[in-house]
């Protein structure tokens, strides 16, 4: 076990993370906490907690890209993630496998160079081909077993800032770590 800001993580979830270049994020249950406000007029609502920003932007910087896959369309998340600096924003997703092997061969990674947070079963078939895969506390049930790492933290709540200082740690970059509270 290594000693992590959060707490102990096994060394083989470390030496995955050493090689992770890519970071694909579910959005609903992962960057919020899976619950949808709907207005009187439609109008949806999600929140987003400020330090899953800021971990975005610090493995940015240290060189790693990051993507949200996503079943839901949403004007918010277009803006959340474009005002985050992401580049590869993928909604309205049936299949989120190939969506992934779009990703990997247009950045041209190996599936070990990438990792996959989600929390539900819809998530699973990029789960097991990615290098490091990662369920949020909260996740479903039946995905954790899949999963080579689970957040200590609840999805919208920090979990994928958890998971950005896990691969910045893993890197060496942590102390260089440079983000912002978007």
């Amino acid at each position: 076990m290594i000693d992590t800001l959060y707490g102990p993580v096994d060394e083989q979830v470390i030496e995955r993370a050493t090689k992770v270049r890519l970071l694909i994020c579910d959005v609903d249950g992962v960057f919020s906490d899976g619950r949808i406000y709907l207005g009187n007029d439609g109008e949806e609502l999600k929140a987003f907690h400020t330090r899953d920003g800021f971990g975005v932007k610090a493995v940015q910087h240290a060189g790693i890209e990051v993507a949200v896959i996503t079943g839901r369309q949403s004007a918010i998340v277009q803006r959340r993630m474009s005002a985050l600096g992401v580049a590869h924003i993928h909604q309205g997703c049936d299949d989120k496998v190939a969506v992934y092997d779009q990703l990997r061969a247009q950045l041209g990674l190996e599936h070990e160079q990438c990792a996959y947070i989600g929390d539900d079963l819809v998530d699973l078939a990029v789960m097991k081909q990615v290098g490091l895969a990662v369920a949020v506390e909260d996740a479903h049930p039946a995905l954790l077993p899949h999963a080579h790492f689970r957040t200590r933290i609840r999805g919208g709540f920090g979990a994928v800032r958890e998971l950005c200082d896990l691969l910045l740690q893993a890197q060496g970059k942590l102390a260089q770590a440079k983000g912002m509270s978007v």
